[in-house]
């Protein structure tokens, strides 16, 4: 799984393209980028990345490019020979997590419920690092409600419509779900509740009122807010950055020079692409928060 061959005719690329540009995706469920710097003649180790579109597919393409750019050039030089890397955007958590499980990509990037799951899964995987903010390991989900909504707490949520994200997602499930619960609202609290998928589909779902209110990333919650989406936010909490993961069996030296250039990725124009100040050291217990909050979500439904 290491070295691939890459082959790919340009006839090839612009349908790839196509499928991108409109939402179709391939039978597999899955919508692959095949992009790399180097080429199948240069390259000894061909790497595929994965991860799974949280918000459109077409964003998350032309987010991660200028980090893989990077990486293969920073793994070229720690293993002394030619990298190329692939990227591989499934279009729905569990297919991202089954991807990694089954080894059909190298390394991939997940939310923090995604790895829990997977490392259930696949014991074998490994932590390479975690995304940091401003330095830290964690950043916030929102729950919002319309801009003119009377709704000022979440106990007033009873008897109201909510929208979550993926039923997979940290911040549009789990987390959302637990604050909930903490606050006293279940399922059979709420006059109905979705699932819509994506961030910003939650995002647009509260704003134009076809839900009162809805769980979402605070990047994405800021990003709408700027497209003069009428929300606000009710309420705020923490999780923890997103792993960067190995598939089990991956060979050591690659596994380890992964995490070491990770670590040290300081490329100010990748970073910014995909809103992150760099990657830090992490451990599996920092997910601990994770795996007590799908626990807690459980109460939800009850």
């Amino acid at each position: 799984m290491g070295v691939r061959p890459m082959r790919r005719s340009m006839q090839d690329f612009r349908k790839i393209h196509h499928w991108i540009g409109t939402g179709i995706a391939a039978s597999a469920g899955m919508v692959a980028m095949l992009c790399a710097t180097g080429t199948p003649a240069e390259a000894k180790i061909n790497l595929t990345f994965g991860t799974y579109a949280a918000d459109k597919p077409t964003d998350t393409v032309r987010k991660f490019r200028p980090v893989l750019n990077a990486l293969e050039k920073a793994l070229a030089r720690a293993l002394g020979e030619p990298v190329a890397i692939r990227s591989q955007i499934s279009l729905d958590y569990n297919k991202g997590i089954d991807d990694l499980v089954k080894g059909r990509v190298d390394f991939a990037r997940f939310g923090p419920a995604s790895y829990v799951m997977a490392k259930e899964k696949a014991p074998g995987i490994r932590l390479l690092a975690m995304e940091a903010v401003k330095g830290t390991k964690t950043f916030h989900g929102i729950i919002a409600v319309h801009t003119d909504s009377p709704i000022r707490k979440l106990a007033d949520l009873r008897g109201h419509s909510f929208a979550f994200g993926s039923k997979l997602s940290t911040i549009g499930r789990y987390l959302s779900q637990m604050k909930l619960v903490e606050a006293g609202i279940r399922a059979r609290d709420l006059e109905k509740y979705e699932y819509l998928g994506r961030h910003d589909r939650v995002g647009r779902a509260v704003g134009n009122g076809a839900f009162d209110a809805g769980a979402l990333k605070e990047s994405t919650f800021k990003k709408l807010v700027k497209r003069e989406v009428p929300i606000r936010a009710l309420a705020s909490f923490e999780n923890v950055t997103k792993p960067w993961v190995a598939r089990a069996g991956l060979p050591p030296r690659i596994v380890s020079a992964l995490s070491r250039v990770l670590v040290a990725l300081k490329d100010p124009a990748a970073l910014k692409r995909i809103k992150k100040s760099g990657f830090i050291e992490g451990k599996d217990s920092d997910y601990d928060v994770i795996r007590r909050a799908i626990a807690k979500s459980a109460e939800f439904v009850r």
